[in-house]
């Protein structure tokens, strides 16, 4: 089962959505878990939401709960919570990134994508990584072929995965594979 936590974002459904195409899903908002069918789940999802990770503790505390214990996925907020959870510095960016496709490249550091492969995908954030980003499990594996802007971040040994951008927005190709991908890493 996938616990999809919901951060009041207009795309939590359409990720509830995409995510039911794998597993059996349930989805609650961020400030109204049911801690009891949370055990029960295989994997927490974090939603995409609006304004910054230090607006939801309820969810790092979630993620501090659990990390180690559970698959972890995180989407463009979600993705920012948990780097932000791992001591990382989320910032704006210079340009605001809402409806817009980029075009995406896989690094070296992929365990779960081959390298050099390229995908179009949907963007909606102000808010970015601030780099350098250094922490031993955690690896930027995507990147923006324009701006260079980290889009995604495995971390093999935990279990725990984001994307900054959105798999389930019309302007990701192949968002279903993201997911799939991730779901049997």
């Amino acid at each position: 089962m996938i616990y999809i936590i919901d951060h009041n974002d207009s795309f939590t459904f359409n990720v509830v959505h995409q995510f039911s195409r794998f597993d059996k899903v349930v989805c609650d908002n961020y400030d109204k878990i049911n801690y009891n069918i949370l055990e029960k789940a295989n994997s927490i999802v974090f939603s995409p939401g609006p304004g910054n990770p230090k607006d939801y503790p309820n969810t790092s505390k979630i993620y501090k709960r659990y990390k180690r214990k559970k698959r972890i996925i995180g989407i463009c907020l979600g993705f920012q919570q948990i780097l932000f959870n791992e001591g990382a510095k989320i910032v704006e960016q210079k340009n605001i990134y809402h409806g817009f496709q980029s075009e995406i490249k896989v690094n070296n550091k992929s365990k779960i994508f081959d390298y050099n492969s390229e995908f179009k995908v949907g963007r909606y954030h102000s808010l970015k990584l601030k780099e350098p980003f250094n922490k031993d499990t955690f690896d930027i594996t995507m990147r923006c072929k324009i701006t260079n802007v980290a889009m995604a971040f495995e971390n093999n040994l935990d279990k725990i995965y984001g994307f900054q951008f959105h798999p389930e927005s019309f302007l990701t190709l192949n968002g279903n594979f993201f997911i799939k991908k991730i779901l049997s890493a």
